[in-house]
């Protein structure tokens, strides 16, 4: 058997990569013919996180929070470096509002009314992919 020591600190340097990245849950969702790569924040411990420290946001992906009931939902931007929009959707997908939100602010922006989940892109990607509120998002909970 090899020497656990030895696999100890490759196992550490793993679990930082994959922590400093953001959460190992990803899929693929899709809003009108837009397919979208997202990570999925849907712990705690991810939805506070969120896209925090991040340098950049890769085109046509983002990270869509799914929380455990449907609510109000107010998000902000402490230590998230790149503007961001946010599409606040309900149970059934529907895309209720629409934010922008510019970095590192504590500014609040909620949704406008009870929702399950919230997807998270760079700044102006929704605008510029012809996204607006009543559009659906779809994706496997």
């Amino acid at each position: 058997m090899k020497n656990p020591f030895i696999l100890l600190p490759a196992l550490c340097l793993s679990l930082f990569l994959n922590n400093v990245a953001g959460s190992s849950e990803t899929q693929t969702v899709q809003i009108k013919d837009k397919k979208i790569a997202v990570e999925i924040a849907n712990t705690d411990s991810s939805r506070e996180k969120g896209l925090m420290f991040r340098q950049s946001l890769p085109k046509d992906s983002g990270m869509l929070f799914i929380f455990n009931s449907d609510r109000r939902i107010c998000m902000w931007m402490k230590n998230t470096l790149i503007p961001l929009s946010v599409a606040f959707i309900d149970a059934k997908g529907k895309i209720i509002n629409l934010e922008n939100m510019s970095p590192q602010t504590t500014d609040l922006h909620c949704s406008s009314g009870d929702v399950r989940y919230a997807l998270e892109m760079n700044q102006g990607w929704f605008k510029n992919n012809g996204i607006k509120a009543g559009d659906i998002l779809t994706f496997r909970p």
